[in-house]
């Protein structure tokens, strides 16, 4: 069964091209180990909540905006092995590609896909 692993995160605004570079090479080498697809989305209409919401969830600040993304792969154990290839990967090495994000805002986590329509 596909395995999904989902994210969303806080991006300064005037770091958009930063980010969309970012996420071509980390998309590449998530293609390259196995990935099936890889989708990056930017805010759009991503209203603040008072109890729940993207934005109160990342601790959104004036000057940024909210990014969700997601992985697909054919399976946990794939999945796996791909994010162990991916921080040797030295494309992804900090000094090499810096986050454009505070990554410690950032929430994400490995889903089972329950239904696909």
């Amino acid at each position: 069964m596909s395995y999904v692993d989902g994210f969303i995160a806080a991006v300064p605004t005037a770091n958009r091209a930063q980010y969309l570079k970012h996420a071509e090479i980390a998309a590449q080498i998530f293609k390259e180990n196995g990935a099936l697809e890889v989708v990056e989305c930017w805010g759009d209409d991503v209203p603040q909540g008072k109890v729940t919401s993207f934005p109160l969830a990342v601790k959104l600040k004036e000057d940024e905006t909210v990014a969700i993304g997601w992985i697909i792969w054919p399976d946990k154990e794939t999945r796996n092995a791909a994010m162990d290839k991916m921080m040797q990967d030295p494309r992804m090495q900090p000094d090499v590609n810096p986050m454009p994000f505070d990554g410690q805002r950032m929430v994400f986590g490995g889903f089972e896909i329950l239904l696909k329509a």
